[in-house]
């Protein structure tokens, strides 16, 4: 988001293994490959919506928990800073963070 609310979204990516496994430990696949476009936009939207909640300017990531059985979803994580997340991101799409 930038300083006129301006918003993107770089890169989704999706962690292979289940949630409890450690995202450090887990095999990531860029871009996602099991989401529908409906929960890639529910995603997107509320990643939006919680940036500008807490005022961020920047470069943000935040981690989902998605329920593979229904659209139910936590938000596990929210990064507003460089992290290695964003450095695979970076690697991934060649866009600079």
């Amino acid at each position: 988001r930038d300083a006129y609310d301006n918003c993107i979204t770089v890169c989704n990516m999706e962690n292979v293994d289940p949630l409890g496994i450690h995202t450090g430990e887990s095999i990531v696949v860029a871009p996602s490959q099991t989401l529908s476009n409906r929960e890639y936009n529910m995603l997107r939207t509320t990643a939006i919506s919680v940036i500008r909640h807490f005022g961020v300017v920047g470069e943000c990531n935040i981690q989902y928990a998605l329920s593979p059985f229904s659209e139910e979803y936590y938000i596990i994580e929210v990064n507003a800073r460089l992290s290695r997340s964003s450095a695979l991101a970076s690697k991934a799409t060649g866009y600079p963070l």
